[in-house]
């Protein structure tokens, strides 16, 4: 196996060795910055410091809100979060890592020398704060490092959202034109300016939706416009570089060849996070999937439904398709579906064993593959595939998004984004005037508030994002943006089943899974799955079958005028009267 080792791995090892003389002193405000800023190196270590930002491989692939269900809800799914004591998010040792770098990089060298690295640190800045404003709208905006004694800032008051992003969007345009390509050369290791770009693509697009459909905060056209048109141009400028292409193969591979790569496809992963043996530094995703430990964690079968036919059709045109049997209803679609989750003739990588779903691995029987390698990194914590932050693919969405919501999408700009994802998967392209012209009723029934012309356009794209980036982590932020929290009430199924009987999942001629009542059949052979109706499985309806049900008791809700935004927790209110909480939050100050 090819040995791969990057700054993300070495970040939890050695890396930074060399700088510890300055990183492990603390406070930073005992720290004389004019005896270590002295070259590039000694700015490039610090730097390399703040990469810890970036998510967990947790953080991308475990998944859940509506596309991947496991035995148990989040709090978020289900509606009872609270407001919590501390924590929350609510934290800033980051930014003033961030921040007290930009206060002193420049002291010793010249600014024209060391703008490179402030525009780096300008990049996290804005990713930092990018997440708070997701998370809690309004924050307060600090641009320096704050003292103890500067009691005046320690109480300052959240600024209002607009004035947050229009700082981050100035640090990423700082970013975006000091990162030079010699320090801060194209690598799917490091940030470099298109880094910048990917993220200040990122940040139009959310800020910009979640403006237009969120009226209710006081947001009109002139608030959402400018952003969306700054999404499409950050996204076409990144476009037109020619850097990255989609990574390609086969239409029956590719895309699943893209995510169990150990080193990442550098032509279309713009920045992961690696792992490696040689480092100790590993990751869970196999043993997350194939395992019962982690909830069995499987696709909702709204999210199954969604997925085309090959063909480019719509499978919730099939008359009775939600009557449609696991086999049949897994052929000749989009090949992404047999390349997310176990579809008949599934073969582990580097075997030949053909597997069948789990259901004691996946609740749903909708299986997990996405990132799932071979089987030499089954046991726990074991596994060393690169995690994607920015990638190429998001960006061809956000741009075909933007575009369509700005109502300024034609065809040839479908061409030059959807039609290269459907391309990998040898699918037709998106038409963009029979979408608007044939609205598919069972994606206009998840999305509601769309007004535009190009609404049929808006739901495919949607649909688009939703099957691209399953498993990365996008999804809740998707739905707050589109004011469609409320599509977590639903009730979450698997798998259809007719009712009890013997089901051979793969057509091979032999039983699967044997759903029985009364009794448990003996003996047992070995390889089939046995499950109890009404016990160890629930279907829809009982005895006359139906999808599997997860978490029938489990009661869901979503506060419309709440739950956009999270709590700010109570001891932070305490310390600082200034900060007020987030609408109809309950805390109790």
């Amino acid at each position: 196996m090819k040995k791969y080792i990057s700054i993300f791995a070495l970040a939890g090892a050695s890396l930074f060795s060399s700088c510890s003389k300055f990183m492990d002193r603390e406070p930073l405000s005992q720290v004389a910055p004019d005896q270590y800023f002295n070259n590039d190196n000694e700015l490039k270590f610090y730097i390399n410091s703040l990469y810890s930002a970036f998510p967990s491989a947790e953080g991308v692939y475990n998944e859940d809100i509506d596309n991947v269900v496991k035995q148990s809800l989040s709090d978020m799914v289900t509606g009872r979060r609270t407001v919590p004591l501390n924590g929350g998010n609510w934290t800033w040792n980051e930014l003033r890592k961030i921040n007290f770098f930009l206060d002193n990089y420049n002291r010793v060298m010249p600014e024209a020398q060391a703008a490179r690295f402030a525009g780096a640190a300008k990049f996290f800045r804005a990713y930092f704060y990018f997440d708070k404003v997701q998370r809690f709208g309004d924050v307060p905006w600090y641009s320096h490092t704050i003292q103890q004694e500067d009691s005046l800032m320690l109480q300052k008051a959240r600024d209002p959202r607009r004035v947050v992003v229009d700082s981050i969007l100035a640090d990423l345009d700082y970013a975006i034109a000091n990162m030079d390509l010699a320090t801060f050369p194209v690598s799917a290791e490091m940030i470099s300016k298109y880094t910048a770009l990917a993220l200040k693509s990122r940040v139009c697009l959310f800020e910009g939706t979640f403006r237009k459909y969120h009226p209710e905060m006081g947001f009109t056209t002139a608030d959402w416009r400018p952003l969306l048109s700054k999404a499409a141009q950050a996204s076409d400028e990144l476009m037109k570089s020619g850097v990255y292409q989609l990574y390609t193969s086969t239409p029956e591979k590719a895309y699943l060849e893209l995510f169990a790569s150990i080193a990442p496809v550098k032509q279309e992963i713009i920045l992961a996070k690696t792992f490696s043996n040689e480092l100790s530094v590993w990751h869970n995703v196999n043993y997350y999937t194939i395992t019962s430990s982690y909830g069995k964690p499987g696709l909702d079968k709204q999210l199954v439904n969604s997925y085309l036919m090959k063909d480019g059709t719509r499978f919730t045109d099939i008359p009775r398709y939600d009557t449609i049997t696991f086999y049949a209803e897994t052929q000749n679609r989009d090949p992404r579906l047999s390349q997310t989750i176990r579809t008949p003739g599934y073969t582990r990588i580097g075997a030949t064993a053909r597997l069948v779903p789990d259901f004691g691995a996946s609740v749903t029987g909708y299986q997990l593959i996405k990132f799932v390698t071979d089987m030499s990194f089954d046991s726990f914590n074991r596994s060393i595939n690169s995690m994607p932050v920015f990638r190429y693919a998001e960006v061809l969405l956000n741009y075909a998004e933007a575009m369509a919501e700005l109502d300024s999408i034609t065809q040839p700009n479908i061409d030059r984004s959807i039609k290269l994802l459907r391309d990998r998967v040898g699918m037709p392209n998106l038409n963009m005037a029979a979408a608007n012209t044939n609205i598919d009723p069972y994606m206009n029934s998840q999305y509601t508030g769309i007004t535009s012309p190009n609404k049929g356009l808006i739901l495919e794209i949607r649909r688009e994002r939703r099957i691209e980036l399953v498993m990365e982590s996008y999804r809740w932020n998707d739905l707050m943006r589109w004011k469609s929290g409320s599509s977590n009430v639903r009730q979450f199924k698997g798998m259809y089943f007719p009712g009890a009987g013997q089901y051979d999942l793969d057509r091979n001629g032999t039983v699967d899974v044997y759903i029985y009542t009364g009794a448990k059949p003996d003996p047992q052979i070995k390889g089939i799955q046995y499950f109890k109706l009404g016990t160890d499985i629930d279907l829809e309806n009982g005895a006359t079958g139906g999808n599997v049900i997860i978490n029938r008791s489990t009661t869901k809700t979503f506060n419309e005028e709440r739950d956009y935004l999270q709590p700010i927790p109570i001891q932070e209110r305490q310390l600082n009267k200034n900060l007020t909480q987030n609408p109809k939050w309950v805390d109790g100050l």
